[in-house]
């Protein structure tokens, strides 16, 4: 029985991953479960799988609600919490779903506890790549991709020398403004952005894959996971999201992994690796699917994919600074704060105004994160 700490666990991930522990009861338990402020949710899910230890991030709502928990949990809060959780004794792997630069610390701690990682949390390796790859090498943990590109890579890779590989291909649906043009986003609403075509997810990605700020996130993380220069990473918009993603070796052999846009699968892949178990569910049919399209991505229009191979070029803090005013601008946006377009282009501006600090440690990176959200503020 493998033994999981679910960081994230009200979230999308989280909850399809407790979904996958439901469905195989004799394979898993969990022993430590967090969320931000979705109490109540957090209390039916311990309730249920009885965690030893439960983390509610805000810790108002965790003094408020600690009375709640009692003999079911014990109840911590914020950062200290979340790094307890994440170095739980009882677990053998941490699952990642939390959302944004809050994952780096637990991350790094859940590695140093000798944890395997099973990554939903791509800020993690786009802001500290540089220091979460070679302690995971140092500490012996496999960092398994939840995302399903960067899962559909992992397969693809399977059996294969890495030497010979040519180059990534990560796919792209290409969100809800497919085609359209900057004028044609001037006035996009909130509700418009967060209507993926093919995919149910949490609202920050949803944006993110609309702006496809999310695919440049996932080239910087690629870069990371699978030790390839960026120059090497190609986007292809797949708009059926049938092919998530593909890769390319020497003798010019494409390996692809397809699948219905369900993110159970990767996230059971990683859970149960390097088994593959039963996944009810909708199967691909190819009778019905008939075609699968490719386009090249429109990089001017949706400027998140050059802008961030641009910061990885750069490198140093530069990915944070990427990241951090995206984190920013997609909450803006969603708190109706500000537009569509303003997005990438207080990304843009972050950038262009940022000293670049090498090789920084992760209090300069969280310092970074801070110091953005004060400037563009």
């Amino acid at each position: 029985m493998k033994k999981l700490a679910v960081l994230g666990s009200t979230g999308s991930i989280g909850t399809q991953t407790l979904e996958i522990v439901r469905a195989n009861p004799d394979d898993f338990k969990v022993t430590a479960l967090s969320a931000n402020k979705s109490v109540d949710l957090l209390l039916e899910q311990a309730k249920e799988f009885r965690p030893d230890i439960v983390c509610i991030y805000d810790e108002k709502k965790a003094l408020e609600n600690e009375c709640r928990f009692k003999g079911i949990s014990r109840v911590v809060c914020g950062m200290d919490g979340l790094l307890e959780c994440a170095a739980d004794n009882d677990a053998d792997m941490v699952v990642c779903a939390l959302v944004g630069m809050i994952g780096v610390r637990p991350v790094i701690e859940a590695i140093k506890a000798g944890k395997n990682i099973a990554l939903a949390n791509k800020e993690s390796l786009v802001t500290a790549g540089h220091i979460i790859i070679p302690l995971a090498k140092e500490k012996n943990v496999s960092i398994l991709p939840v995302d399903s590109e960067h899962s559909a890579i992992f397969q693809s890779l399977n059996g294969e020398k890495r030497s010979q590989v040519s180059k990534l291909i990560l796919t792209a649906s290409g969100g809800p403004f497919r085609g359209k043009k900057r004028a044609e986003l001037q006035n996009i609403k909130v509700e418009d952005a967060l209507k993926h075509p093919n995919w149910s997810m949490g609202k920050k990605i949803t944006i993110d894959s609309a702006t496809m700020v999310n695919k440049g996130l996932e080239i910087l993380e690629a870069a990371w996971l699978f030790n390839i220069d960026i120059d090497d990473i190609q986007v292809v918009v797949q708009p059926q999201s049938v092919i998530h993603s593909m890769v390319e070796y020497v003798d010019g052999a494409v390996i692809a992994q397809l699948g219905t846009p369900d993110m159970k699968l990767p996230i059971q892949y990683a859970m149960y690796y390097p088994d593959r178990v039963f996944l009810a569910g909708e199967r691909l049919d190819f009778y019905k699917l008939g075609h699968i399209e490719f386009e090249k991505p429109d990089t001017d229009t949706f400027e998140g994919i050059s802008l961030a191979v641009s910061a990885g070029k750069i490198g140093g803090s530069m990915p944070t600074v990427y990241n951090a005013a995206n984190e920013y601008a997609v909450a803006r946006f969603l708190n109706h704060k500000s537009g569509f377009l303003d997005i990438t282009e207080t990304i843009k501006d972050a950038m262009s105004s940022h000293k670049v600090i090498d090789n920084p440690d992760v209090d300069t990176i969280i310092s970074v994160e801070q110091e953005i959200y004060e400037r563009i503020g």
